[in-house]
């Protein structure tokens, strides 16, 4: 059973960095696709960025476009959500989900995936 533990959150400051991980145990890694989503209080749950299973391609919304760089390591079952320039905004619950992919592209809808972590807080104060 496909299992993802997220960590690396925390309080920063606007225009700080911070990098948030997420662990994937209990199938074959490099045949999912893994996104991350964050959700803030009130608010709808929001797609950021995703990676194909191989890690060869990528996408990002808009929003975080140039200011986040997802990544994964096959050999070590982790991806990485690297944020920069960070703005109170940004202030989430930060999801990693995981669907397998079947075209090697990244899964961009939310119903491609069915594994998701338990989120971990990422608070930017300006």
């Amino acid at each position: 059973q496909v299992q993802l533990v997220e960590s690396g959150g925390g309080l920063v400051q606007a225009g700080d960095s911070l990098r948030v991980s997420c662990a994937f145990s209990g199938g074959t890694f490099s045949s999912y696709g893994m996104g991350w989503f964050r959700q803030a209080p009130g608010k709808e749950r929001e797609f950021l960025a995703a990676i194909s299973g191989p890690g060869t391609k990528t996408f990002y919304v808009s929003s975080v476009k140039g200011r986040f760089t997802l990544s994964r390591d096959n050999a070590k079952n982790t991806v990485t959500l690297q944020m920069g320039s960070l703005r109170p905004e940004d202030t989430a619950a930060y999801y990693c989900a995981a669907g397998l992919d079947r075209h090697g592209s990244p899964l961009l809808m939310e119903y491609e995936y069915n594994h998701w972590g338990q989120g971990t807080q990422v608070a930017v104060s300006s």
